[in-house]
């Protein structure tokens, strides 16, 4: 008998095609938040001496750049302290009040968002005119007012810029959340008896995701220009802590003798809102369904 050899079957489906990478700005954002990121979460190890460490016999030490020593390598402080040591542990700091203040206020403002859409009637009149409110209401003024009154506390501060731009969150929640309850999935799940917040956590939640996320990188960036105002004011994190901003208010007096005690948080401070607004917009030309 002869072989019968079978014909080769050739694949008609098209090759995928390889993701374009993001622009080199967008790049560049990644990179250096994930380096701020690094930088926050391994500040104990990398840190080359204690951020409250003094050491008076090397006093308003110039960096390297400018003939200081590399004990030292962005300069110290009128009180000997490292520039560099400082200066990470404010990244931790900025970032974690940053991080917490956005997670609050998107929490606050989807909650808000979700109970107008669902209960609708005077639950949503009255979520909307404490979103106008909000809105209206100067966030500065207001932050002045209840740290000057009730004191500087960590948890008060973190809380308090939680509440920045929550309208935004409650907004976006309450107009997606409307949208999803008239198509048809939600129908389907509400008549098979889930419950509101099943409905809400489990399938709303997750179709709106990719809008609040978006909405937190935009905010994000905000948040940490107003705690970095406020600790410049002397309203935000106190001594002996130490955070992005607090470092630009104490290196003012020494602008004309040691600018570096400055320069080092503003610099950082500009890039890490930078590249989350980069992040941000990228995000949200990615996701937008009449873009992509």
């Amino acid at each position: 008998m002869s072989d019968i050899t079978a014909p080769a079957v050739l694949s008609t489906a098209p090759p995928r095609k390889a993701r374009p990478l993001p622009p080199p700005m967008v790049l560049f954002g990644l990179v250096w938040l994930a380096s701020m990121l690094a930088v926050a979460l391994l500040a104990d190890v990398i840190s080359p001496y204690a951020y409250t460490a003094l050491d008076l016999r090397n006093r308003l030490s110039p960096p390297i750049g400018m003939g200081g020593s590399w004990l030292h390598p962005l300069g110290t402080d009128e009180l000997g302290r490292d520039v560099m040591a400082r200066l990470i542990y404010s990244i931790r700091m900025s970032l974690l009040i940053a991080f917490g203040a956005t997670i609050i206020g998107a929490v606050i403002g989807t909650t808000l968002g979700f109970l107008a859409a669902h209960f609708r009637g005077f639950v949503e009149q009255v979520v909307l005119a404490l979103v106008d409110f909000s809105a209206s209401l100067p966030f500065l003024i207001l932050a002045l007012s209840v740290l000057a009154f009730f004191g500087n506390s960590m948890v008060l501060f973190i809380c308090l810029l939680g509440l920045h731009a929550w309208e935004r969150y409650a907004r976006i929640a309450r107009g997606l959340a409307i949208s999803a309850n008239g198509q048809g999935y939600a129908a389907a799940v509400r008549q098979l008896g889930a419950s509101p917040w099943r409905i809400y956590g489990r399938h709303v939640l997750p179709n709106i995701a990719s809008t609040l996320i978006v909405s937190m990188t935009l905010a994000f960036p905000e948040i940490i220009l107003l705690e970095s105002g406020l600790s410049f004011l002397g309203l935000g994190v106190q001594p002996p802590e130490t955070s992005l901003g607090s470092m630009v208010g104490y290196g003012r007096e020494y602008l004309t003798r040691a600018p570096w005690i400055l320069l080092a948080p503003a610099f950082t401070i500009i890039l890490t809102t930078l590249s989350v607004s980069l992040i941000g917009d990228w995000l949200r030309d990615r996701m937008d369904p009449t873009l992509r």
